[in-house]
């Protein structure tokens, strides 16, 4: 069933698995998710088996989700605006490749010893470990938070 939302005049629809009435709570939150994840991502339609398997963002409040990103990355833009390295884009970059350093520094055009300066850069400035599945988890987490797709 599909959940119907008007953003600025455009119509956006989030469109649930298919249910009977008895699951009609269950496809009402989904259609809900759905809708949610058509906005954050600029789509007329999104159907909630198109969302990705196992994602946590759509279970969660839009405000919540982008208190804690820009909470987390907040340092990491405010250096970014100093123009002195692209840290968000290169954090993105290196967890996107899993922690290769020859194929995200090739997505960036950088050299690897650039890059592993600017992931100690964002380590010293976080205060955080790189090396830490949990911190690489909630960065990747407010990264894809903060990305439009």
């Amino acid at each position: 069933r599909p959940l119907v939302g008007a953003d600025e005049g455009d119509l956006v629809v989030g469109l649930s698995a298919p249910a009977g009435p008895i699951a009609a709570s269950a496809a009402y939150k989904q259609a809900g998710q759905a809708l949610s994840v058509a906005r954050r991502r600029g789509r007329v339609l999104v159907e909630h088996e198109q969302m990705a398997a196992g994602s946590v963002l759509p279970l969660l409040a839009d405000d919540a989700v982008r208190a804690f990103a820009d909470g987390l990355l907040r340092a990491l833009h405010e250096h970014d605006a100093t123009g002195r390295g692209d840290l968000v884009a290169s954090l993105r970059a290196w967890l996107s490749r899993h922690g290769q350093w020859d194929a995200a520094a090739a997505d960036l055009g950088v050299h690897r010893h650039t890059l592993r300066y600017r992931m100690r850069r964002v380590e010293e400035i976080l205060g955080r470990s790189l090396d830490d599945p949990d911190v690489r988890m909630e960065l990747w987490l407010a990264l894809k938070a903060t990305s439009a797709d």
